[in-house]
């Protein structure tokens, strides 16, 4: 039996083959090497970039011996078992020759075959030599064949002993022109544009798609070098992903908007706009949620793999408030970690997941080398003036890398925002192109992320710009990433204070609930639980008629993570009695108690407890009475006590009582009566 390695997982220049079980069948091995041998010729047909002369030699050889292979079929049965180890031997060649030639076939991975050149080379001379030694010791003359096929399998033999397997001169002279141009972008001097062409046309790299294709390519590698804990390649990967970024915003001016990754905003960020994410779990650097949060000198606390790479690349600043750090000591805040540890568990969030995802953004806090922060900061200035200058086209295309680029890379977006493509991209904003304006929203969504780029959008009027597209963007898309994009800026105080006092933010938002994309009422609501960690701001969302909006979402929509969002919106907005009366004249509360029954997600439902809760203690018997009445409420209740959170268990048990105390007085007749001017739209 000859088993098959599963490609899917296998990693570039790997060569994870399988050798022939012992006692396998010559006939089955010999099909087995036919099929390989078909397979391998096969690859005459693929454009080869690089290794051209090496591929070629050993498909020419391989075809030689696919003749010899079919011609001995009619001598399976006399096959000794010399020929079997033979051939197993050269199987398991071909099947890293295979792999081999897929890689050096791979599309996306040219510049990277082209660097690795002397190590490819190296690999063809070792297979090449081990399919001569396998074909020297195979006993031909015990076999009757023709004349003409023995003195060809001998040839080939005698060729692949002989044979000098070098690097080509062309990928010689082309990867050191690469070495010099990482060494110049390194020496911050930028390299000529023609020169950079030359290569990638070499590699038959003609395109913008096909600049994305290597640079989506090399960021695997990274990823998957980073997992593996090796950091050996991480230089030379990180600067051809800078090289080939300054190639795609640069060299080409066409683009394929339509093919390119376009899942970073509207989509994307459902996944980090969340209400189940409090803004003082988020780490200052990465904004995401800390695993393992630690205090510096003056007092601030980040996440502490992103203050490491921070402190690690030179800064001795606070990265928040500009202090000079007095100590690079990092003191682990316990208490802080209790709570979001708390925190995840209440609202079933994986730390683990969190914390990979905290490695993988905050590993881009600084360049994975200095070519590539040196490419970077050049393509930066080159998009700044294109945004400035250049055509309708241009500055289009400029947006749309911008919104690339920065899409999770933190080093990317200080470049971009010091580069001044802030003020610019909020120009954009105002343009009747459909395309253009979502680029533009898009781009300063990625920087708002930044501290820097929320600083930068505020200082030159950008709400009001926001707002605008917020209100009467040209496409949905556009809307709900300016809803995002307020979201981020409510992370600061004052930020938050002053959207919450700007008429139309608040009545926007609720619109946009209302008639967005179920994207876009996520954004939205959860911009306004970004606005009500400002108290302030309650009563200006209450009068803005958020409830019956969420009420309504609440009765229409089945996507639970929205659904979730809008209850712990409303739930903020029960504490207060103010809150409680609006919640309970919108007939909310059959849609509430439908909520707590049905949702799947624990939050959810915890959520509607502390929403029934705050409406006993602030509305009193009108709700009580209602909740009496609803048998499936106490099943629910003792659910929560026994599988809810600390807290959720504490609120259950306190409505427990409320309704066993409600019960009593009922049975003994005497209700108190509801006071005056008290809700009536209880059913």
């Amino acid at each position: 039996m000859i088993q098959r390695f599963d490609r899917s997982d296998r990693r570039i220049l790997t060569f994870p083959a399988v050798h022939p079980c012992e006692g396998i069948s010559p006939g089955i091995l010999l099909e087995s090497l036919i099929n390989l041998s078909g397979r391998i010729c096969s690859f005459r047909s693929k454009y080869i970039p690089s290794q051209r002369k090496n591929a070629r030699e050993v498909i020419r050889q391989i075809g030689i011996l696919l003749m010899f292979f079919e011609e001995i079929r009619e001598h399976v049965p006399s096959l000794s078992s010399s020929f079997v180890l033979c051939f197993s031997e050269l199987h398991l060649t071909f099947q890293k020759i295979e792999f081999l030639l897929e890689d050096c076939t791979r599309e996306g991975a040219r510049l990277w075959i082209l660097m690795k050149s002397h190590f490819i080379t190296t690999q063809f001379r070792v297979l090449v030599r081990a399919m001569a030694t396998a074909l020297d010791v195979l006993p031909l003359k015990s076999i009757d064949l023709s004349r003409e096929v023995k003195e060809l399998v001998e040839l080939v033999a005698t060729q692949s002993q002989k044979a000098k397997v070098e690097i080509g001169i062309e990928d010689e002279e082309e990867l050191k022109r690469v070495i010099v141009i990482s060494n110049q972008f390194e020496n911050r001097f930028e390299p000529e544009r023609c020169v950079i062409k030359k290569v990638l046309d070499f590699l038959d790299i003609r395109s913008w798609n096909d600049c994305q294709k290597e640079i989506k390519f090399l960021e695997e590698e990274i990823r998957l070098e980073l997992n593996d804990g090796n950091v050996r390649e991480l230089p030379l990967l990180s600067s051809l992903v800078g090289l080939l970024c300054y190639s795609r915003g640069v060299l080409y001016e066409d683009y394929d908007y339509g093919n390119s990754d376009q899942s970073d905003d509207g989509r994307h960020s459902l996944e980090t706009l969340t209400c189940l994410n409090p803004e003082d779990f988020r780490c200052p650097i990465s904004l995401e949620l800390m695993t393992d949060p630690v205090t510096v000198s003056t007092g601030q606390t980040y996440d502490r793999i992103s203050i490491q790479k921070w402190l690690g690349s030179g800064h001795l600043i606070c990265p928040k408030t500009g202090e000079k750090l007095t100590s690079t000591e990092l003191v682990p805040n316990s208490a802080l970690l209790k709570l979001i540890q708390q925190f995840c568990a209440d609202n079933g969030i994986s730390l683990a997941k969190s914390r990979k995802k905290n490695r993988d953004v905050s590993r881009t806090i600084v360049p994975g080398s200095a070519a590539a922060a040196e490419a970077i900061r050049f393509l930066a200035h080159f998009l700044a003036c294109r945004l400035c200058f250049g055509t309708v086209d241009q500055k289009n295309k400029a947006a749309y890398e911008i919104r690339l680029l920065a899409k999770s890379n933190i080093f990317n977006r200080s470049c971009m925002i010091e580069a001044g493509t802030v003020p610019p991209l909020l120009g954009l904003l105002n343009s009747k192109n459909p395309s253009m304006q979502e680029n533009a929203m898009s781009a300063l969504l990625k920087l708002s992320k930044h501290s820097s780029g929320t600083k930068e959008i505020m200082e030159n009027w950008g709400l009001k710009l926001i707002l605008r597209v917020l209100r009467n963007g040209l496409k949905m898309e556009a809307r709900q990433t300016a809803a995002a994009t307020l979201f981020y800026l409510t992370s600061v105080h004052e930020y938050r204070k002053l959207i919450g006092e700007t008429p139309d933010a608040i009545p926007a938002l609720v619109e946009l609930i209302k008639d967005g994309s179920t994207c876009g009422k996520k954004n939205a609501v959860v911009a306004i639980f970004g606005l009500l960690l400002s108290h302030r701001n309650h009563q200006r969302v209450i009068a803005a008629g958020t409830i019956p909006a969420l009420v309504n979402l609440l009765a229409i929509s089945e996507k639970v993570e929205l659904t979730t969002d809008a209850l712990a919106v409303l739930a903020t907005l029960a504490d207060s009695v103010n809150g409680s009366s609006k919640i309970l004249e919108s007939s909310a509360l059959p849609t509430v108690l439908g909520q707590l029954h049905s949702t799947t997600s624990r939050a959810g439902k915890e959520y509607c407890l502390s929403i029934l809760h705050s409406l006993c203690l602030n509305c009193g018997a009108d709700v009580i009475s209602v909740l009496a009445k609803d048998q499936s409420l106490m099943p629910a209740l003792y659910s929560l006590v026994t599988e809810g959170t600390s807290l959720a268990g504490k609120k259950a048990r306190s409505l427990i009582k409320i309704l066993h105390k409600f019960g009593e007085t009922s049975s003994s007749g005497s209700i108190r009566q509801v006071l005056p001017g008290q809700f009536v739209h209880v059913r």
